[in-house]
């Protein structure tokens, strides 16, 4: 799957959730997209639904099929559980936390910022969206971007105030840091990360 860029209310509507951004459609036509959308709701196969859960979670962070693979064969290969170790590697991504920190308001705009090159991390410019933190980590707005609309406006929206746990943030300085790796309960993605373990299993 490329990543996608059409319609976010066509997403929302095929997962339920407006797992891209908020979406008015939901509340219009809280059922599937398509002609068949409306009709009797058929009973998924087992399958069906552990490859439904994958393809929100790959939706939520942006990645790709090979790039998805990719981190859950990482996160099976260390220590615990796999599922949560698969959304912890999801989150220390910098893309994810450039928009977790504010300094986007999505993640589609945060994968922007830094392919244009406007984030630092630990003091150097890093332009690879997939870019894996580590506990410790300074990520910061580049200081010739720092008066950049897109990124002052999303600050503003954000108001200062400190919203995950595993995440610091000043807002003056525009510099924050990836303290630890998040625990499951703390990440608020509704996402059944078993059934893509028991995907990945078959």
């Amino acid at each position: 799957m490329a990543r996608y860029t059409g319609p976010k209310s066509k997403i929302a509507r095929k997962f339920n959730e407006p797992i891209l951004g908020p979406s008015k459609a939901l509340q219009r036509k809280n059922y599937p997209p398509g002609q068949h959308g409306k009709g009797r709701k058929r009973k998924q196969s087992e399958y069906a639904v552990q490859l439904s859960e994958k393809q929100k979670a790959k939706y939520i962070y942006g990645v790709l099929e090979r790039q998805f693979a990719s981190t859950f064969q990482k996160a099976a290969r260390k220590g615990g559980i796999t599922g949560e170790n698969l959304l912890k590697l999801l989150e220390a991504r910098l893309d994810n936390t450039v928009y977790r920190l504010g300094i986007a308001p999505t993640r589609r705009a945060a994968r922007q910022l830094v392919v244009h090159k406007h984030i630092v991390v630990n003091g150097d410019v890093v332009n690879i969206p997939s870019y894996s933190l580590r506990a410790g980590d300074v990520i910061a707005v580049r200081e010739k971007s720092k008066s950049l609309e897109a990124i002052t406006q999303s600050l503003q929206l954000r108001g200062g105030t400190r919203r995950f746990n595993w995440l610091e943030w000043d807002n003056a300085s525009m510099v924050g840091k990836f303290v630890s790796y998040p625990d499951r309960d703390q990440i608020p993605e509704k996402i059944e990360v078993q059934l893509i373990v028991e995907l990945y299993s078959k």
